[in-house]
């Protein structure tokens, strides 16, 4: 790997994982390298990382009990890289940002504010910002910037963002939210470039589909609806959160079951979805691969497809119809049989595929006699991130910004 005259960082932070990527701030920006940190909390914690080209620049695997612990072990590997001293923006994806429509340059104003959004999402911006901090200690002179999940749903309507719960709550933020945001951003980015119509005048589902899944549906470029509410927890189910679930469920098993609010939510958000109806696994490829002979696991899998079906429909409800469909996330973007298995019998709302096409992992799976164009597209969060850098900072060719 090259040394760079200057470059910026993304730092995308899961529940058990950190992601990151270094990128020369051009127009658009270019990536020098990226990887991955996993199992944050676990045993055998790994970093792994790839330059621009995808060349491996090693893995190492060190103890870090936390997203701090990671975080420390990451700068130590990033002192050690040629481009680290010449850091001059660091961009996070942060989960949830309230009514922030767009990414901020982080201050201690907008600290002070994230802090007070904890109880929205306690199982992400703890470490978001506990690794924002890390990196204002390492990099003490250097602006970061804030890119939030939520500000890409900004744009959904009144009625899409209410709850139908008594209206005095809404004046403490309670209502839907949306998440999910730069992917989506990216998904709505690459249909503009790829010249798809429906980007801009028309009607798309876009598809993220991981451990954490969610649909949004877009009507001329602007967020109307989406699965994810007020947590990332509702919506479709995911690898190990229920999604969309009778609050009565929850009252039984409190008054029943005696389950504690803090052992309500680690069973909705880490022992649920996939890992709960199996009972074996939360990992899409496992189910996949013991779907034969696992009744568990095809019903798991079975689950996930059916609930992704009755979104899709409801969407193109919403939309009045579909022009493009977009599947993405390790999901979407990896496991044919789940593609095949949501799109059957949607050939009523013009969703046809073709099954050489998705066994193969096309770029586009339609058939030709579709009404509906149907794309994969592998998303990057990250490049939204570095972008929104450049934005945000102001930042020109050399590195140097015009604030």
């Amino acid at each position: 790997m090259k040394a760079a005259e200057t470059c910026i960082l993304t730092v995308n932070a899961g529940s058990s994982s950190i992601r990151f990527a270094a990128y020369d701030p051009g127009a658009p920006p270019r990536p020098l390298f990226r990887g991955k940190i996993d199992r944050i909390g676990l045993v055998g914690t790994r970093l792994t990382a790839f330059d621009g080209a995808g060349k491996a620049l090693g893995s190492v695997r060190f103890d870090a009990h936390d997203h701090d612990a990671a975080a420390g072990n990451f700068l130590r590997w990033l002192g050690k890289q040629p481009a680290a001293p010449d850091v001059i923006g660091i961009g996070h994806r942060v989960v949830h940002g309230m009514r922030h429509s767009s990414p901020e340059r982080v201050t201690s104003r907008l600290l002070t504010e994230l802090r007070g959004l904890i109880p929205f999402a306690p199982d992400h911006l703890p470490a978001e910002i506990a690794l924002i901090k890390a990196f204002r200690h390492h990099f003490p002179s250097v602006p970061q910037v804030a890119c939030f999940d939520t500000a890409f749903h900004r744009t959904l309507p009144a009625l899409a963002r209410l709850l139908p719960i008594p209206r005095r709550y809404a004046r403490d933020g309670v209502e839907r939210y949306g998440f999910h945001g730069l992917s989506f951003e990216f998904l709505l980015g690459e249909l503009r470039r790829l010249g798809d119509p429906a980007a801009l005048r028309g009607r798309v589902i876009l598809a993220h589909l991981g451990n954490g899944a969610s649909l949004a549906a877009v009507l001329n470029g602007r967020s109307v609806d989406t699965s994810m509410g007020f947590t990332p927890a509702s919506g479709l189910v995911m690898s190990t959160r229920t999604g969309d679930l009778d609050p009565g469920v929850l009252s039984y098993l409190g008054r029943q079951g005696g389950l504690t609010e803090a052992r309500l939510a680690t069973m909705v958000n880490h022992e649920s979805g996939l890992l709960g109806v199996s009972g074996t696994s939360p990992d899409m490829r496992d189910l996949l691969a013991r779907a034969s002979r696992d009744p568990r696991a095809a019903e798991a899998v079975g689950l996930f497809c059916y609930q992704a079906k009755k979104w899709i429909g409801s969407f193109a409800a919403v939309l009045g119809g579909v022009d493009t469909l977009v599947f993405a996330g390790g999901i979407g973007e990896n496991a044919a049989p789940v593609r095949r298995q949501i799109c059957a019998g949607l050939g009523f709302l013009g969703i046809r595929i073709d099954g050489a096409r998705n066994s193969r992992g096309a770029k586009v799976i339609s058939s030709r006699g579709s009404r509906v164009t149907v794309r994969v597209i592998r998303t990057d969060e990250e490049s939204v991130i570095a972008s929104s850098i450049v934005d945000v900072l102001r930042l020109r060719p050399g590195g140097r910004t015009t604030l």
